[in-house]
């Protein structure tokens, strides 16, 4: 007699990030890609601290803002 057939877990998704919000289970890395990527283009032309780099780092509070509320859409606390 065989065993009952078991569930194997998608290596592509992780249990910890399937929620209601999040119902594919999509990573942090993977997730928010459009916002990400510009965010991640102004921390590069401009930096990621006024401390740091100046006022022009300034320039990208709107799109860590909006990356940082996309993340939330899925469920992420960050």
């Amino acid at each position: 007699m065989s065993a009952p057939a078991q569930s194997v877990p998608n290596p592509q998704t992780s249990a910890s990030a399937v929620n209601p919000l999040n119902p594919k289970g999509i990573k942090p890395c993977c997730a928010c890609p459009e916002t990400k990527q510009a965010r991640d283009d102004c921390f590069l032309r401009f930096g990621h601290s006024v401390e740091e780099h100046g006022p022009d780092a300034r320039k990208c509070e709107d799109l860590v803002r909006r990356h940082r509320e996309c993340m939330a859409s899925l469920g992420f606390k960050i």
